[in-house]
């Protein structure tokens, strides 16, 4: 097997460790070619070696997740997700455009769970979610106005420019 995505997930990982293994075992590849055929370094292809020397394959199984349990569940963060693709509108906010601020008040409204801008930030980046820039338009604008120029206007005032740089000779 190949290992090239980016991010593997544990059993991926784990299962990338059982092929180090076997090849450690069959001797027949230094660690630096079992490092580049895996998509690892060479110092974590030593590392599995001792692993393997001291622990057997057991030793290279995943471990258990430890830290702070997630403060939202997995389903309170699809049903996050859909209400972030209805629309800040949807949501009570006057405009179209979430921020983290916005973001983090609907969290407290729905879920009872405050969470830093810093660190929804990365939440959010981390299910697909990017920043996104409105771009500014005057409230004046006029859309009919502005496509009707371009499609009768425009095309004279290029020929003409293109007509006045023929003629112009240095």
């Amino acid at each position: 097997m190949t290992w090239t995505p980016k991010h593997l997930t544990r059993p991926q990982m784990e299962e990338r460790r059982r092929e180090g293994a076997q090849l450690i075992r069959r001797g027949k590849l230094s660690y630096g070619s079992i490092a580049q055929l895996l998509g690892v370094s060479r110092a974590a292809v030593s590392q599995w070696a001792a692993q393997l020397d001291s622990g057997g394959l057991r030793a290279l199984k995943s471990r258990a997740i430890t830290g702070r349990p997630a403060r939202l569940r997995e389903d309170d963060g699809k049903r996050l997700r859909r209400l972030l693709r209805r629309g800040a509108q949807a949501a009570g906010f006057p405009t179209e455009q979430w921020t983290l601020s916005r973001i983090r008040q609907v969290i407290e409204r729905e879920f009872s769970v405050t969470y830093h801008p810093c660190y929804l930030s990365r939440w959010l980046r981390s299910r697909g979610w990017s920043v996104q820039q409105p771009i500014p338009r005057a409230a004046e604008r006029d859309e009919e106005l502005i496509r009707a120029w371009l499609g009768q206007d425009w095309p004279r005032v290029k020929k003409s420019a293109a007509d006045r740089c023929r003629h112009h000779f240095l």
